[in-house]
Order: C-alpha cells, then sequence, then structure tokens
C-alpha cells in the first residue's frame, strides 16, 4: 500500500462508471486503482454481480475495490438527470452497455460533450464500430470467433481460456485509452470519445499466430499440438504422480540441464547440439526425458532447477495461490470485503494490479461498495440539497 504522504498519479481524476459484468469494472478498477475516484453507478436493484453464484462468485469483490456506489433508476426522469449532473461534474465516463443505450439518457458522448468538451467518455463493447456492432457479445463467443479457443484447445476440441482474458484486458485497454485521452486533453485541452471491445482484443491476442501463418505460410496449430520453438518445455508427469513444468529455452540452459542431471550421453550427441536440432528430436526427446525424470519427485525437481536457475513451475490451482509464499512477501493481495452472497460480511485476499509505483504495490483504499452506500454524499457533493436527495429517494429515482 502506498505511503498516504505519496499522491497516486490518477489522483484529483473523477471518474463516472456505467459498468457490469467484467470488462467495464475492469476499465475502472485500473483508473481507481491508480488514484481516481471512481463512482459507480448501480441499478436500483443493484449491480447483478453481486449475487452471481459459480464462476461468476468472485466477479464483484475482485473488479470493484476503490469505488463508491451510487444506484439511480434511469428510466425515471430525475434519476437520468442526477446522473448527467454527475457526469458533467466528472473528467471520465465509463460505460459497457448495448451500442445506443446511453443515448437513450442522455449519457453519449455527443450528448454530455456538447456540454463538456473536456469529457472523456469510454465505451466498452463487444466489437468496435462495423458489421458486427449489433452482435452480443461475450468473452467466449470472441474466444471462439477470433481464433482464441482453436489455439487453446486440442485439434477438434476448441477450448475457452481459463479465464476472462478479453474482458480484462479489453478493460485494460479501455483504460491505456483513458490515459493516452487525458495527455492528449492536457495539450489540446479537449476530451474525446475512446472505444475498446472484446473482438478486437482477441485478435490482437493472437495476431502473432496470424502473423506466423503470413511468414511462414504454414497455419498455427493449436498450442497442445504445436511446433515448439524450444526442445525441452513441456509438463512432465514423475513419482506419485505428481506434476511439473521444466524448460530449457537455450544452448547454454541445455548445458546445464545435462549436466545438473548427469545426461552426458545427451550433451554429447551432435543430433541434439542446438536448440533447432532438438526441436526437430522432440518426438523421441520428450520421450526420453520423460522416462530418466520419472523416478524424481516433483520438489527434488523444483530444488534442482531452483539451484540451477533454470524455468520451472508447479502445477498450481487458483485457491493454492492464497498461500504463495511470494504473494504473501510482497503484498501482491490485499483483504477485501465481500459485501453479497453467501460470504457477505467476511473478508478475502484479492489480487492486486500487477506493478509497483515508486516500489510500492496499489492497495485497497477504499472497500468494495456496498449498494448505494455512497448515494447521499455523492449527491451532497452535486449541490442537492437534503430535502432535494430525500424526494429523490421517495420516488424511486436513486436509493
Amino acid at each position: 500500500m502506498p505511503s498516504p504522504l505519496r499522491t497516486l498519479p490518477l489522483a484529483g481524476l473523477k471518474v463516472v462508471e456505467f459498468t457490469h459484468m467484467v470488462m467495464g469494472p475492469t476499465c475502472g478498477l485500473v483508473l481507481a486503482d491508480l488514484g481516481a475516484e471512481v463512482i459507480k453507478v448501480e441499478p436500483i436493484e443493484g449491480d447483478r454481480t453481486r449475487t452471481l453464484l459459480g464462476s461468476g462468485a468472485g466477479f464483484f469483490p475482485m473488479f470493484n475495490r476503490n469505488k463508491k456506489s451510487i444506484r439511480i433508476n434511469l428510466q425515471h426522469p430525475e434519476g437520468a438527470a442526477a446522473a448527467r449532473d454527475l457526469c458533467l461534474a466528472a473528467d471520465v465516463v465509463i460505460e459497457n452497455f448495448k451500442p445506443g443505450s446511453m443515448a437513450r439518457y442522455g449519457l453519449d458522448y455527443d450528448s454530455l460533450a456538447a456540454y463538456d468538451p473536456r469529457l472523456i467518455h469510454v465505451s466498452l463493447k463487444g466489437f468496435l464500430p462495423g458489421p458486427y456492432e449489433h452482435r452480443t457479445a461475450l468473452d467466449e463467443v470472441v474466444q471462439m470467433m477470433g481464433g482464441l479457443a482453436y489455439m487453446t484447445g486440442r485439434p477438434g476440441d476448441p477450448l475457452r481460456a481459463g479465464t476472462s482474458v478479453n474482458d480484462i484486458m479489453g478493460g485494460m485497454f479501455g483504460a491505456i485509452g483513458v490515459m493516452g485521452a487525458l495527455i492528449q486533453r492536457g495539450i489540446s485541452g479537449r476530451g474525446q470519445s475512446v472505444q475498446a471491445s472484446l473482438f478486437e482484443n482477441n485478435v490482437f491476442l493472437v495476431g502473432q499466430h496470424m502473423l506466423q501463418h503470413a511468414i511462414t505460410g504454414v497455419a498455427a496449430e493449436p498450442m497442445p499440438n504445436r511446433i515448439s520453438a524450444w526442445a525441452v518445455y513441456d509438463v512432465f508427469t514423475v513419482r506419485d504422480g505428481e506434476q511439473i513444468f521444466l524448460a530449457a529455452v537455450s544452448d547454454p540452459q541445455w548445458k546445464t540441464f545435462c549436466e545438473a542431471f548427469g545426461f552426458h550421453d545427451l550433451l554429447a550427441d551432435p543430433a541434439l547440439a542446438n536448440n533447432n536440432l532438438r526441436v526437430g528430436m522432440r518426438s523421441t526427446l520428450i520421450p526420453e526425458l520423460k522416462k530418466r525424470l520419472a523416478a524424481f519427485s516433483a520438489t527434488e525437481l523444483a530444488t534442482l532447477f531452483e539451484r540451477e536457475g533454470l524455468p520451472y513451475a508447479p502445477i498450481m490451482r487458483p485457491e493454492q495461490l492464497f498461500d504463495d509464499p511470494h504473494l504473501q512477501a510482497t503484498g501482491g493481495l490485499a483483504e477485501v470485503r465481500l459485501t453479497d452472497g453467501p460470504g457477505a460480511g467476511g473478508t478475502a485476499q484479492a489480487a492486486l494490479l500487477p506493478l509497483t509505483l515508486g516500489g510500492d504495490r496499489l492497495g485497497v483504499r477504499l472497500q468494495p461498495p456496498l449498494q448505494g452506500e455512497h448515494t447521499e454524499a455523492l449527491l451532497a457533493g452535486l449541490g442537492y440539497p437534503p430535502e432535494k436527495i430525500s424526494a429523490l429517494q421517495a420516488s424511486g429515482a436513486v436509493r
């Protein structure tokens, strides 16, 4: 957590966030962790990710720390008016609803910029404007149509990646766009519209495979079936059925690997003299190495690879990371409160942004908010008198 005497880089920036699920909240999270005041506008019934089950159960506490919450009924004229007042008092507006949704309430870029040309407006969508823009997109949809599922699964078995990669990265690109727009605003004095999307993010992720085909004329194989760029780069099943990933990705690492295990015959074999030759021999080399290493335990291999400075990794499950000694020692996890669902009232550790500023991790300044926790304070900050706030609450325009 940064020292309270330090100013975070986006301190003083005010952001209003009309978002749901993962992509939009991720954009707001990045800005919030960097110091911005981020106001999360929730529907009257509350953000629906608060009560999701299964793989969605962690969405709200993960992506909504360091934010304030106000509940507004945008379909109520006075609610929409309050939302516009919030936006016109802000530097940045973020939204990730269907194209045209925000225009119905005067919350689109053109409507707001007519009153405040310095405003930066971020739209996070399934697709950038074009033939697909009105399609309903999900992370899994764009993984399938954008080649990522094909590359992740085995041949004939497309497989979604194991996390919301496009949602999270799409939100991050939205935040990068905000920071670029802020720099330009400092020069020109004008804001602008920023757009980021799931599909184009996915295409960026598989761009290396697209260029592989363009350069070599050979289509990229799914990752489990690919021609590896490195000879020793695989998961090994060892003693007691344990698994560990081991690698030797350069000729010096191959020499170190062979000498550490006493594999002098492999080191002397001219057919294995360099990495490219070894890649050509993978079909026989990897089975031979798996046979030779099968008697070791995963711990023994990890110890040896650590000592020799060779790449390795235990095969971990997400829940095991709570006890990871590196994360614990470096402050990579922070306690957040659970506001809704089965764990409401408790706490859990959440992953922080994977960066430091001045040697400090960016921590939790505000806990994930309760529904409408800051409604009255935020409206009062706009200059609304108590009686108007009470009237808005009584009418159902805000909560």
